[in-house]
């Protein structure tokens, strides 16, 4: 077998891992009991891996490296803002990057957003982790032990309290990490693990990657699909989505055409209402066109104000009159309260910056 001594063992995949351990000389099926040991209950050695023979266990430790994920800042939105406080986590990841994770307890849910990316590369104008640039992709490992970690702080103070969805709505794009996306699905949805959600209550999102839709829509998965739109006019969404260049609206309602159909789902349109630059009574009238084509439910946010970036929130009054057109076309609409805005985790506010005096190590943008 190569030596591949400190390469950390959750960066395999589990068809990956089961020919890791058949050059080991053991059984593919220990793949399997080790994968449990690492993602249902989390172990931190490989000693602790008790169902495992004394000898592979003592290879597992010469050959590989076990590290975890980390909370190393939790951050809690003002009592009395929030009817239960969201919570905004600096996540440690395995090689000592961060990224951000949100808690947000609503009603009967209990969602986490999770990061995809360590920054992100498309460069959204409106959003702030598009001003980090791109530092890599997360592992399956990285995504889904954001939703373990947070499960764990929110039974730390619900106790009969459980995860219930996973957004992947945090930093970078997720149809950029396909590979990874799909392995933490897979691992969060995985039966017989002290984590398991159905993948219906998984949503990814995108700005809209039309080739990557595709590749969701034919992957088995179950999971439900965002797109952020933000804009149905096509020079307009280029301006302020650069991919839209490329993957343009044409394409995207075709492609969400044909993945409505098939999945037989609706795809939630999301829709960022900014003053003066896609609020108008023309937008509305040119987003109802776009999502009168296919199943879909429209999602309208609010715009979360972002240092340094000049947008701006829609005051009450335009907001219903462009909700009042999309209902007269017979859309179905909803309003996305935002959580967490008073400590930037609600929606395109998620940002890292290096502190003054310690080089390489990320911090919140939330002090």
């Amino acid at each position: 077998m190569a030596h591949e001594s400190g390469k950390n063992i959750k960066e395999f995949t589990e068809k990956e891992l089961r020919a890791k351990v058949r050059e080991m000389g053991a059984e593919p099926f220990r793949a399997d009991q080790i994968r449990r040991w690492l993602y249902s209950e989390r172990v931190r050695s490989f000693d602790s891996m008790k169902n495992l023979p004394k000898e592979l266990r003592e290879k597992l430790s010469r050959t590989f490296t076990l590290p975890s994920c980390s909370v190393d800042r939790e951050t809690l939105t003002p009592e009395g803002e929030e009817e239960r406080r969201t919570s905004k986590f600096l996540v440690g990841l395995h090689d000592g990057l961060a990224v951000e994770t949100v808690l947000i307890p609503a009603d009967d849910r209990r969602t986490v957003c999770v990061s995809s990316q360590v920054g992100c590369a498309l460069r959204c104008s409106f959003c702030a982790t598009g001003s980090m640039g791109f530092t890599r992709n997360l592992s399956a490992a990285e995504i889904a032990e954001q939703v373990y970690l947070a499960s764990d702080r929110l039974a730390a103070r619900e106790p009969s309290a459980q995860i219930t969805n996973v957004v992947f709505m945090g930093m970078g794009e997720p149809l950029l990490n396909l590979p990874n996306v799909f392995e933490a699905v897979d691992l969060l949805s995985q039966q017989g693990y002290r984590m398991s959600l159905s993948q219906k209550r998984m949503t990814i999102s995108t700005v809209g990657l039309v080739p990557q839709i595709g590749e969701l829509m034919h992957s088995g998965l179950k999971t439900r699909l965002a797109v952020s739109l933000h804009a149905a006019d096509q020079a307009k969404r280029a301006a302020l989505i650069p991919p839209a260049g490329e993957h343009t609206l044409d394409r995207l309602r075709g492609v969400l055409a044909e993945y409505a159909s098939a999945m037989k789902e609706r795809v939630t349109v999301v829709y960022m209402l900014m003053e003066n630059v896609n609020d108008s009574p023309e937008d509305a009238q040119l987003l109802a066109r776009f999502c009168r084509s296919f199943l879909c439910k429209i999602n309208l946010i609010d715009y979360n104000s972002i240092i340094n970036i000049k947008f701006r929130p829609v005051g009450e009054r335009r907001t219903q009159r462009f909700i009042r057109t999309l209902l007269d076309a017979g859309l179905h609409v909803t309003v996305r309260k935002s959580h967490g805005s008073s400590i930037n985790a609600a929606c395109g506010q998620l940002a890292l910056e290096r502190t003054a005096g310690r080089p390489g190590k990320p911090e919140s943008q939330t002090g």
